[in-house]
């Protein structure tokens, strides 16, 4: 690493982590889409910026303060920036040095995609405490756009589990088999002209 490269003034460990936190919104702010807790994570430790540990501190401080939405998709937890979130970017992006400004975005360029195909296929199940069932929801989407989206109840949270994995294996050909039953003209209705 060149000296340009270098923090040539030495950080006390509370401007440290003020520099990490703002890495990670400046990180998720670019990305511009849900990002993972573990791309995150791999974004901090192969670039050798932080360890996993401080990661997860700083996620969840961050959730906690205001400054990052975190909501399950997928069973996963993914984070997006809070308006608070880009206010503190704006406010404290002088504590991240340009280099690793640059660095990030060009990770974003080269991840993006990656990332986006992650929320491509959704399957999520909840609990319902009101009617004591779970709550199945299943989607499918292409860029920015909801192609499918399927809600249902199930009686068993095995039953949410398998509807969930069939629906990541086999979107596909679900996909097609309801677009082919939803266009399909109904039997009886065909009958009916052929009478008149």
């Amino acid at each position: 690493m060149d000296m340009s490269q270098q923090n040539i003034y030495p950080q006390s460990s509370e401007e440290k982590q003020v520099e990490h936190r703002i890495m990670l919104l400046f990180l998720i702010d670019k990305i511009d889409i849900p990002i993972s807790n573990a791309q995150i994570t791999k974004f901090a430790l192969e670039e050798n910026y932080m360890n996993f540990h401080d990661v997860q501190q700083y996620l969840k401080h961050m959730v906690q303060s205001g400054y990052l939405d975190a909501s399950q998709l997928d069973s996963t937890t993914r984070y997006t920036i809070t308006d608070e979130g880009l206010n503190a970017l704006e406010t404290f992006s002088h504590y991240v040095p340009p280099y690793v400004k640059t660095r990030i975005s060009q990770y974003v360029e080269e991840n993006r995609n990656i990332v986006k195909q992650d929320l491509e296929i959704a399957a999520n199940h909840f609990y319902q405490h009101d009617n004591e069932e779970f709550l199945v929801k299943c989607a499918v989407y292409e860029e920015d756009n909801v192609l499918m989206e399927l809600n249902m109840s199930v009686v068993t949270k095995e039953q949410a589990v398998i509807i969930c994995n069939n629906w990541k294996s086999n979107v596909g050909q679900i996909y097609a088999q309801i677009v082919d039953i939803l266009l399909s003209e109904p039997e009886n209705e065909n009958e009916e002209e052929e009478e008149e």
